[in-house]
């Protein structure tokens, strides 16, 4: 079929095809979503069981693994891990990565059932497990409030008022506040008192119970009508508390609760966690968009009601960003945008300068439609316009003017030839459309690995195989329709000399000669060539490999871990002290600390830490990128010097998914001691290598424990059980939760506990009194306890796929990468000695690597055989395919030399980039061998062919090779594409030579 002449004869429909893509492109541009990083599903959620008073032991035995056996039947499940600590279990579940968005929901609810069917097979003491399928949800627009001289009920209500305000913001999902400063009702008993009144303390707890449980009342028929009979509570106040009447046991006598206990209303001294901002006390505000909301709209509505509430908005009060993702994508899109227009004049201008004005400018003109008519397929397939979907643009800019420089090439050489430029485009066309639409699909395929995909690499990068495909596409087909029509406006008018020969000119005289003179060397040629690969194979050894570069985002964490079991209180002291020296930097723009627990996740790549007293991460922003690394050197040296007591290692934000430390060696098996052994040698084998820094295991050390020994037969008289022993201890220290007061939609704790000057330390805890039933009167503990043990252990009891595993974890050296490191690492590592029954594997980067490639290698195959079957059909021999594929894997040698020359890591960007070079090479070696095979048909002698051919194609191949390096100049300058950018210009740059010789 003759495109091009149908193009040019009829050209209402060219134009309706061009007026669609201006149109659909500039309606694209306006209401295309915006994002930082392409969206991916966090395909994991949390099971947290609590267990007041079990050891991390008896949690994994009792909660952990009978939840695990009911969760493992699940068909969707990757993986299981979990963290067993006192008192509470933590299972992660991970969903296989074939689940994304739209199915997920589905396996929540099954995940629901299993667990909850799992309840009965729980300890009585266990609180029901909590599914929490929200843990990947992102609040990308993240506020620290600080509130200096305000009180805890006024943070409170400030809290909640601003969470109300701006849940009625139009595309806002969820707003959610942590920090805010917990309350409870204190009841202070006087253990004197009670010993005095020979009133029972179980007496006084029961009682607070009963009074203020909700109890349901009943109900009567009045007049055919059933009427239901209401029971409040009866604790309504801090007063009705103090007035709440207590029975003495054998009397008919009642005292109130006043008469024993102080009560008053007051911050819990015991805080989950806490937040400081810049040296003040905060509390967070995070905000998640809808999830086909554009980011940006979302964040300045959200800006601008906050700005409206100003005046409702106490005076003092500060709204700091910490993170503010709007803002963020904003500038990222406008800088992408740039680099976006920056390379389109690149690319033009090469064009103009090598091919002509009027060359360039229909060439040009077909450019920026594709580009426009991509954008109006991006907001049609829901693809957002972000980093890798820009990326995508540029990198396919070169790539995107190889069929219409053909064209116009073919149409520029028939009008200087003597045709009219009407039969110029038709001839142009039909000799080379089905060659360019099949060297076009195989272009794509290049990029079809990424694309098909399954791993969560996969869908990070799905964009990108997504653009490239659409954009060539439409590439191919305003190249046999809009660049002929442009083409015949222009270059029908135009006087060229016919009849010369457009190639005697001495560019082509001498390429010429050389083909002439390779062709009479041949096999010395390929002896070089074969020299030159394998020496950069050889070469290719000496690269450095990493997964993903860190990002560009003028922030970084620094990760804190006091000794297991360290109060929460002397955490926040020591991690309060970090960030008052850290803002003593110039460098340092503001600094927001949490401890106890991460923060919320508030971007993609973020994983917050869970819960753990003894843990702070202080959040830096800095003025400039470039601070980043010579600050972490300096704090990581002065930190550990400052605070010996403390384990610090600094965090950099990462592209793409992973996260943690970068190296960890996991020992997995049965017992807790051969573990801790196993990670010891590791550990000191990991400092000793010099290679790592920042080297730490998961399980932590040991926590201290102290035993009462209850004596059974003593306690038996005395008439004390244990529970009574336990909630005897108890109260005595942390205190008893003895109820819950009710206002409005809070609960608040009722703690019963002794006053301070009663309160029992270590040296008075064999002092305490408990009542005994059968002597009705106090008693000694000593009367039920024979002393009292100290004892280690085990704090933290991490498992994978239900089996034990502990982890040394460690980052690189200076600017050593992962891969670097591991390699000096591995060797003494896997020399440990294991046990039977105990085994090695690696996990960090190292793992994310491997998993990522694995998936690509699993589809790369499907890809290249598609791409194989085209270049068969297209010259319907395996004679010419066999020389097309022999070219790339020569294209090696460019990107082992352009990633030497640069210092440039082989990061998975670079290899992608490396697959996608077998696409582009292979476009221009088949116009090449398709011309050679349309001239040997014409009666024209092999070798003759072969340089007429390669002559004419001179120019095409070498422009479309240049103009897709040059238009991924701007990338160089973004630390995520660097290393693809080079890898395929160096690639392609050397392998184009090859392709012309």
């Amino acid at each position: 079929m003759d495109i091009a002449r149908a193009s040019i004869d009829r050209p209402i429909n060219t134009w309706l095809i061009m007026l669609a893509c201006l149109l659909g492109g500039l309606w694209g541009l306006n209401g295309i979503g915006r994002l930082e990083d392409p969206a991916f599903t966090i395909k994991m959620a949390l099971v947290v069981t609590p267990y007041p008073g079990a050891t991390a032991a008896e949690v994994e035995e009792e909660i952990t693994e009978p939840l695990e056996s009911a969760i493992q039947q699940l068909p969707q499940l990757k993986r299981l891990t979990s963290r067993s600590r006192p008192g509470e279990s933590i299972i992660k579940v991970e969903i296989k990565n074939t689940y994304d968005a739209k199915t997920i929901p589905q396996v929540w609810d099954e995940l629901r059932r299993k667990v909850n069917d799992a309840q009965a097979s729980l300890p009585s003491a266990a609180v029901a497990s909590m599914v929490q399928d929200d843990y990947g949800d992102v609040f990308g627009i993240f506020y620290a409030i600080t509130t200096p001289g305000f009180s805890d009920a006024e943070i409170r209500e400030l809290s909640r008022f601003l969470r109300r305000e701006l849940l009625t913001v139009p595309n806002v999902a969820k707003v959610m506040t942590a920090g805010e400063p917990d309350e409870a009702i204190y009841v202070e008993i006087s253990e004197e008192r009670l010993v005095s009144l020979g009133l029972p303390l179980e007496t006084v707890l029961n009682s607070l119970q009963t009074e203020n449980a909700v109890q349901p009342g009943g109900s009567i028929i009045v007049d055919g009508r059933r009427v239901r009979l209401a029971s409040k509570p009866g604790l309504d106040s801090v007063g009705s508390i103090e007035a709440l009447r207590i029975g003495r046991p054998g009397s008919t006598e009642q005292i109130s609760l006043v008469d024993v206990a102080q009560v008053y209303r007051a911050t819990t001294d015991t805080p989950d966690h806490l937040i400081l901002h810049n040296g003040k006390s905060a509390f967070t505000l995070a905000v998640a968009g809808l999830s086909d909301a554009n980011i940006v709209e979302v964040g300045a509505a959200v800006s601008a009601h906050l700005q409206q509430l100003q005046s409702a908005i106490p005076l003092g009060v500060e709204i700091h960003p910490v993170y503010e993702q709007h803002v963020v994508v904003d500038q990222a899109i406008n800088s992408f945008l740039i680099s976006l227009m920056l390379s389109v004049g690149i690319v033009i201008g090469v064009l103009c300068i090598t091919m002509g004005w009027r060359v360039g400018v229909v060439v040009g003109a077909t450019l920026l439609l594709t580009v426009l008519g991509t954008v109006f397929f991006m907001r049609l397939f829901s693809i957002e316009m972000e980093r890798i979907s820009l990326g995508a643009l540029i990198i396919a800019m070169g790539m995107l003017v190889d069929n219409a420089i053909v064209i116009a090439e073919g149409m520029l050489i028939n009008i200087q030839r003597g045709m009219r430029a009407r039969d110029a485009a038709s001839d142009a066309s039909r000799r080379t459309q089905i060659p360019l639409l099949g060297a076009t699909v195989i272009g794509i395929m290049a990029f079809s690995g990424i694309g098909l995909s399954s791993d969560i690499t996969g869908e990070f990068l799905f964009s990108l195989f997504a653009v490239i495909a659409i954009s060539l596409m439409l590439s191919w087909v305003l190249a046999i329709t809009a660049t002929p029509l442009l083409g015949h406006y222009l270059f029908d008018g135009h006087q060229y000399e016919a009849g010369d020969d457009p190639y005697n000119r001495p560019a082509y005289i001498r390429y010429r000669a050389l083909l002439v003179s390779v062709l009479q060397r041949r096999w010395r040629t390929v002896g070089v060539l074969v020299l030159i690969t394998t020496m950069a194979v050889v070469g290719f050894g000496f690269l450095r490999h990493a997964f993903f570069p860190p990002s560009n985002t003028p922030i970084f964490y620094i990760n804190t871990m006091l000794r297991q079991g360290t109060d929460i209180t002397e955490t926040a002291r020591q991690i309060e002290a970090m960030e008052n020296y850290l803002r003593e930097f110039e460098e340092v723009a503001a600094v927001t600390s949490f401890i106890g627990q991460g923060a919320s996740r508030f971007m993609l790549t973020y994983e917050p830490e869970l819960p753990n007293p003894s843990y702070g991460q202080l959040i830096v922003r800095v003025h400039d990128l470039d601070q980043i690394a010579p600050l972490v050197e300096t704090l990581r040296k002065e930190l550990a010097t400052r605070f010996p007591q403390a384990q610090i290692y600094p965090q950099r934000l990462m592209f793409g998914p992973g996260g943690g430390a970068k190296i960890e060696a996991r020992f997995s098996g049965p017992d807790a001691s051969v573990l801790r052994t196993l990670g010891e040698q590791a550990r000191q084998l990991f400092i000793d290598s010099g290679v790592v820094v920042d080297v730490r295991t998961d399980w932590r050390q040991q926590e201290m424990v102290i035993v009462p020994q209850y004596d059974e037969e003593r306690a038996r008289i005395a008439g004390v059980g244990r529970s009574e022993l336990s909630t005897s201890s108890l109260f005595a220290t942390t205190g008893v939760r003895a109820g819950l007061y009710r206002e409005q939609d809070s609960h608040i704790p009722i703690i019963a506990r002794p006053p301070p000057a009663e309160r029992t330390n270590i040296s008075r805890l064999a002092d305490r009194l408990m009542w005994s039933r059968a002597e009705q009167a106090y008693v000694p503990i000593s009367q039920v306890i024979s002393g009292f043990d100290i004892e280690a252990e085990e704090a933290l009891i991490h498992r994978r796929d239900r089996i034990r595993a502990l982890k040394v974890q460690a980052d690189p050296q200076g600017n050593l990468t992962a891969d670097q490191a591991l390699r000096k690492l591995r060797g003494p590592i896997q020399a440990i000695p294991l046990p039977p029954g105990y085994r090695l594997s690696w996990g960090g980067e190292y793992e994310g690597a491997i998993e990522a490639q694995q998936s690509l290698a699993k589809e790369v195959p499907v890809g290249f055989l598609v791409m194989l079957v085209i270049s068969i059909l297209l010259f319907g021999s395996i004679r010419q395919p066999l020389v097309i594929w022999l070219i790339v894997p020569m294209s090696i040698c460019g990107v082992t030399a352009g990633l030497l020359l640069t210092g440039q890591a082989f990061t998975f960007m670079a290899l992608l980039g490396f697959l996608s070079l077998s696409g582009m090479l292979m476009k221009n070696a088949i116009v090449l061998v398709d011309e050679i095979d349309t001239q040997v048909a014409e009666g024209k002698p092999q070798d003759q062919a072969v340089v007429d051919a390669s002559v004419s194609r001179l120019r095409p191949v070498f422009l479309a090779a240049f103009t897709t390096i040059l238009g991924m100049i701007p990338l160089l300058w973004d630390a995520f594409f660097a290393s693809m950018a080079i890898t395929i210009m160096a690639g392609l740059a050397f392998a184009t030579v090859l392709t012309m010789v």
